[in-house]
């Protein structure tokens, strides 16, 4: 046994016991907490479905692979593995769909392959961009994302640039 395995259960009875203490109604403040919890799922619902619905469309359509094709002769250029193309597209958009797309990389090329290695930096060093943004400012009711969303790309085209770079200086 470890110790994270009574984590959850002295939370809770930590919890417990301070409500207690505090002659709080515990119930009822479970209950107006989950209330905002549903609350806020309501809120974000409309947004993480639109994502969803739109990385499935543009998958199925074959975008994903004519936008892979058309990047094709800038990273042969820059000797960037157009394996990883996909990845680099679908990451900001939706995390399941790029774990995919990386365990496709993997299979294809290795995990010790110069695409399997630029594929896990990938993954490991960057976030979702769109789906972060839909989600966190939707729940926090932002509605003008200003900054947010080019400095975001910003750091994703950068990731994309280096991951290529760092890994061949690195291994090869």
């Amino acid at each position: 046994m470890n110790v994270s395995d009574f984590a959850i259960p002295v939370i809770f009875v930590f919890v417990l016991v301070y409500g207690l203490c505090r002659k709080t109604d515990i119930f009822t403040e479970f209950t107006r907490g989950v209330k905002e919890g549903i609350s806020t799922v309501l809120d974000i619902f409309p947004a993480l479905f639109t994502l969803v619905l739109s990385v499935g469309m543009f998958r199925a359509s074959g975008g994903l692979a004519l936008i892979s094709a058309l990047l094709s002769p800038v990273t042969n250029f820059l000797g960037f593995p157009g394996e990883v193309t996909p990845l680099v597209i679908m990451r900001p958009f939706s995390g399941s769909g790029s774990v995919a797309i990386f365990e496709s990389v993997l299979g294809q090329t290795g995990p010790d392959s110069y695409a399997g290695r630029v594929a896990s930096v990938i993954l490991g060093s960057s976030e979702t961009t769109f789906y972060v943004i839909a989600v966190y400012f939707a729940a926090t009711k932002v509605r003008k994302t200003r900054h947010a969303l080019p400095s975001a790309l910003a750091g994703d085209l950068t990731l994309w640039i280096l991951s290529g770079l760092v890994v061949g200086l690195w291994f090869y």
